[in-house]
């Protein structure tokens, strides 16, 4: 038996707690996994995971063998490293993203890595739910916001901006609020788990915070359809600025108090801080801090562009 790859194997059910979620990480099937763990309890001759119906734990003998197994496994890659070093990249990249970001600005950044590697494969997981890299088999995510503690790499890339919106013929029907206090007569549009208090955070250009209520009469789990029913004029919202910044210049939609501001998220990018950092890793995040500020800044408009002041 190949006990480095069975080491990869056992490793990924340990840190994901499910056979099933560590067969998706690393595209094989669930029975390839269990019957890499069996093999190693056989060739062992004892237990390294206790199994029931729900949950995997580790066991004293699995939890020691586990820790032995990381540093097995960083020690081969470091090996590997130093001889792939300088060479084409090769194997499968797991990229996790936000909907948003992943949809709008990395599909030009993957087609340049691919153009310069195209021996290297892109696996791109969209997602809005916080992805620990170093627990859920991914290279690299990329996180909106306080990206937290734990065993990676964190490399702030940008800030992305929101804005308050909608569309010219919603405006031209039913007016724009023209104060704080008045967007709570408006529908109001959102994404799933923000403004769960019905409030939104507005700032003034001085820097002062103020809280106004909305009326939220629609909620989706996904940008697109909230982008989609803020152009047909169904309702007000708030969109993160990359996603709709060629609607603002090309007018199809407005910015809605445009004195205020809403706090944005600062974009970090994670991955793995174990030792060595393989070659493809280290490459990517070197593109991305290249290549994503501008692509987030060039997404920034004026603050009163297009906006609406009937």
């Amino acid at each position: 038996m190949d006990y480095l790859a069975a080491m990869r194997v056992y490793v990924r059910v340990v840190e994901r707690g499910s056979m099933s979620a560590a067969a998706r990480d690393l595209g094989i099937g669930q029975p390839a996994v269990s019957e890499r763990i069996e093999r190693l309890e056989a060739d062992f001759g004892t237990r390294l995971l206790r199994r029931n119906t729900r949950t995997i734990s580790v066991t004293d003998v699995g939890a020691m063998f586990y820790e032995r197994c990381k540093i097995a496994i960083e020690a081969a890659d470091d090996a590997l490293a130093s001889v792939q070093e300088g060479m084409p990249l090769r194997g499968t990249l797991r990229i996790a993203a936000p909907y948003g970001l992943g949809e709008v600005m990395l599909p030009s950044i993957l087609l340049e890595l691919r153009n310069r590697h195209p021996e290297l494969k892109v696996d791109l997981v969209l997602n809005d739910r916080i992805v620990d890299p170093t627990t859920e088999g991914v290279d690299i995510s990329f996180r909106l916001g306080d990206p937290g503690e734990g065993n990676f790499v964190a490399r702030k890339l940008g800030h992305v901006s929101r804005v308050l919106v909608a569309s010219p013929g919603y405006l031209e029907r039913y007016g724009a609020p023209m104060t704080p206090a008045e967007l709570f007569r408006h529908p109001f549009a959102r994404v799933s788990g923000l403004f769960n208090n019905g409030h939104l955070p507005l700032q003034t250009a001085d820097g002062r915070l103020t809280s106004a209520p909305v009326d939220i009469v629609m909620t989706m789990s996904n940008w697109r359809p909230l982008h989609a029913i803020l152009l047909d004029g169904g309702a007000i919202g708030v969109l993160q600025e990359p996603v709709c910044s060629d609607d603002l210049a090309a007018g199809r939609l407005r910015r809605i108090l445009p004195d205020f501001g809403l706090p944005g998220f600062d974009l970090h990018l994670l991955y793995s801080a174990t030792r060595p950092i393989p070659s493809r890793i280290r490459t990517l995040a070197t593109l991305f801090e290249r290549e994503l500020p501008s692509l987030i800044e060039s997404s920034r408009l004026a603050p009163h562009t297009h906006s609406e002041r009937k």
